[in-house]
């Protein structure tokens, strides 16, 4: 017979202060671009100006616009000398400020004539007008996107300065599907992932498995519950300290928080959606304070229908955008295909009854 889940369960803040309390960010370091992709960026350095000088930005006649007033196919201006052609990206020779078409110059052995005008910076990049002198390789506690890879690799970068905190997946037998779900969005956030099999879902098994020596946090997944073949919590007793199991957290609420001497250890559900909301109300906190990540970006939009939650308990809804307002897609408990169709995700406190229909939420990406 399954046992109840404890009660009573633990308030979300609770045990989330309690897996924060002491948890400092990462030292950071540097990593090459195609590796720092997702991470959270930290001291970086200021990038000369790019381009260093100005460059033609299209194929064609490098001139002084200023030699130009008047010039048109039917008032040709005479050149007292043949322009120069550039390539595109080319340097600007001495004088020139902009850049006509081939068909713009007409050449006539040793005769050229201009038949239009030109204006200062037509078909010219400026100097600095990619990157400015002395802007950052990218934004301060912020991800590193393609952006920012970027204009390291234009400025001549090969590596950038990170965060990128240390995480160790236990995965209990039973549970591939949901830790390689959990693997999968680590790792599109920045983390450093490893990932090792329980021989078996007992507990001397499980234990074998919960080393921190070479993480900055730890996660199991799959056997948090309370049922007769659900032995991560006792596991985690024997080789830590269980700080809060059953969590008024829905979905999610077997999931349990704990330590490993000074690293916080997460086990999540085996079922993908209680796995996914404790990762969202768990995991995304923990991570931003170990690498010193700026706050998440919400979206504030009007909700198309009823929010309900029951007071007590967390709960988590998952998001559709429609027509410029947030359609709820479900609460408490997510089918799959929900989860595949969310654009963003809602955190109802335990203290409230949920929002009426065309109340604004912020609502946090599901990506971002």
């Amino acid at each position: 017979m399954t046992q109840r889940l404890p009660s009573p369960l633990t308030p979300l803040d609770t045990a989330l202060a309690a897996l924060l309390q002491g948890i400092e960010p990462v030292a950071p370091v540097e990593l090459l671009l195609a590796e720092a992709a997702g991470c959270i960026a930290a001291g970086l350095p200021l990038l000369a100006a790019c381009p260093s000088h100005d460059i033609a930005a299209a194929d064609g006649w490098a001139l002084s616009a200023n030699d130009l007033v008047g010039a048109s196919a039917y008032s040709p201006l005479p050149l007292t000398r043949a322009p120069a052609w550039v390539d595109a990206g080319d340097a600007m020779p001495e004088g020139c400020d902009c850049v006509l078409d081939a068909d713009a110059v007409e050449l006539s052995g040793p005769l050229s004539q201009v038949l239009a005008e030109g204006v200062p910076g037509q078909g010219v990049r400026r100097a600095g007008s990619d990157v400015a002198e002395h802007t950052p390789a990218g934004a301060e506690g912020r991800p590193v996107g393609a952006a920012d890879l970027l204009i390291a690799r234009v400025a001549g970068l090969e590596k950038l300065s990170v965060r990128r905190p240390r995480l160790r997946i236990v995965n209990v037998p039973g549970a591939t599907a949901t830790a390689q779900m959990i693997a999968e969005i680590a790792r599109a956030v920045g983390l450093n992932v490893k990932t090792l099999e329980a021989g078996a879902r007992d507990e001397a098994s499980i234990a074998d498995g919960l080393d921190a020596s070479d993480c900055d946090v730890l996660l199991t997944v799959g056997g948090s519950g309370v049922g007769r073949r659900d032995a991560v919590v006792t596991a985690l007793a024997l080789r830590g300290d269980v700080i809060a199991r059953g969590l008024a957290l829905q979905p999610g609420r077997t999931a349990a928080v704990g330590r490993l001497g000074k690293v916080p250890v997460v086990a999540l559900p085996g079922s993908p959606d209680h796995a996914l909301a404790a990762w969202f109300a768990l995991m995304l906190p923990l991570i931003d304070r170990l690498s010193a990540r700026r706050p998440r970006r919400q979206v504030t939009l009007p909700l198309a229908r009823k929010v309900a939650s029951s007071v007590g308990i967390a709960e988590i809804a998952l998001l559709a955008e429609e027509h410029r307002a947030w359609m709820p897609l479900a609460v408490g408990e997510w089918p799959l295909q929900a989860i595949a169709r969310a654009d963003a995700w809602l955190l109802v406190p335990a203290s409230h009854e949920g929002f009426a229909a065309g109340t604004p939420v912020d609502a946090y990406l599901m990506r971002q």
